[in-house]
């Protein structure tokens, strides 16, 4: 469970570092927050083990890679109980192409973003795989334009 007291400015200082560059090495972390490597080096452990630095990972452009198409997808399943959401999740865990998926309130129960290398593949996704899966009733496609915005995560 993450425990979020306790986090100080120094805390708060090592997370947005962390968030800016995930690889920094401690020494360079220690550098921009004011710490020697070791005292950074215990509170960065801490953190990882009370929950709140969960990892590390690349950020990857994906067009760069040729998956130059994404769609939110919006979905609407027939029945709203457990079985349904569990059946329905165990579906999208297996396809690549929906690199995000989030459990919705409101008129909808599931958006995704699906990223695809064209609108045929999309197209060829949606008909072919998503309106397959067991208990979708609805769906809706939004095509962004351009993203405004993109951070890993929101930090103190």
């Amino acid at each position: 469970m993450m425990d979020t007291t306790n986090t100080d400015d120094l805390d708060k200082r090592i997370l947005r570092a962390i968030a800016k560059n995930g690889r920094i090495s401690v020494q360079a972390l220690g550098d921009s927050v004011g710490l020697s490597p070791s005292p950074v080096a215990r509170r960065l452990k801490r953190l990882e083990e009370r929950g709140i630095v969960t990892g590390y990972s690349a950020m990857i452009d994906e067009t760069a890679l040729g998956f130059g198409v994404s769609v939110f997808v919006s979905v609407k399943l027939d029945r709203q109980i457990d079985d349904a959401l569990q059946a329905f999740e165990k579906a999208i865990l297996a396809f690549p192409e929906v690199v995000d998926c989030w459990l919705m309130t409101g008129n909808r129960d599931y958006l995704l973003r699906v990223v695809t290398r064209s609108m045929a593949e999309f197209e060829k996704f949606l008909v072919g795989s998503l309106t397959k899966v067991k208990g979708v009733a609805e769906i809706e496609s939004s095509i962004p334009l351009r993203r405004v915005k993109q951070t890993g995560s929101r930090t103190p």
